[in-house]
């Protein structure tokens, strides 16, 4: 037993600088913010970090290059439309506010997953559209059910939504597991 302990020490140690490695690659940035609208809207906190990691790596000011903006990237036209769904007043200025475009981009979240039912299908609709991915879902091409998609004709968007799964996987991995609870 002697002999053993130096080596479980040494694996402890290994597994928390593992862990804090993973953590400061999968971080929780604005999560008071993250927290209030998942609750909100009903949206687990570990979709929210996955999308925001994958869209804008936790960067406000982000824009890409089709002209999406903020955390969320989300582009105006889709951010003056979530306004009114969601009943606040549209202001194009507040788009890159962490706090109106986190609010805004779970809202749409918590819509397509409503509409679609199936959280890989609302990432795949959150990169490419929900038009598209409606069109898809009635195409036996791409899914057999309707609901789920088996083949996504986009390799953009199929790359996405495995992107997206992978950071949610280590999400709640590193921060939502129940045995740490």
């Amino acid at each position: 037993m002697k002999r053993l302990l130096p080596v479980i020490l040494v694996f402890c140690v290994m597994l928390t600088s593992c862990n804090a490695y993973y953590r400061s690659k999968y971080p929780r940035e604005y999560s008071e913010t993250v927290a209030e609208y998942a609750s909100e809207y009903g949206v687990p906190e570990e979709i929210i970090y996955a999308v925001i990691k994958c869209e804008s790596d936790f960067n406000p000011d982000a824009v890409s290059s089709a002209g999406a903006c903020g955390l969320m990237q989300i582009m105006p036209k889709t951010y003056e439309w979530l306004t009114r769904l969601m009943g606040t007043e549209y202001d194009p200025d507040t788009i890159f506010d962490p706090d109106s475009n986190i609010r805004s981009g779970v809202y749409m979240l918590s819509y397509l997953y409503r509409l679609f039912g199936c959280w890989e299908t609302v990432y795949a609709a959150y990169n490419a559209g929900q038009g598209t991915v409606g069109g898809w879902l009635a195409d036996t091409r791409y899914s057999a059910d309707g609901v789920t998609l088996s083949d996504i004709p986009y390799p953009e968007t199929e790359r996405y939504v495995a992107r997206v799964a992978d950071a949610r996987e280590h999400y709640s991995e590193l921060y939502y597991n129940d045995e740490d609870e």
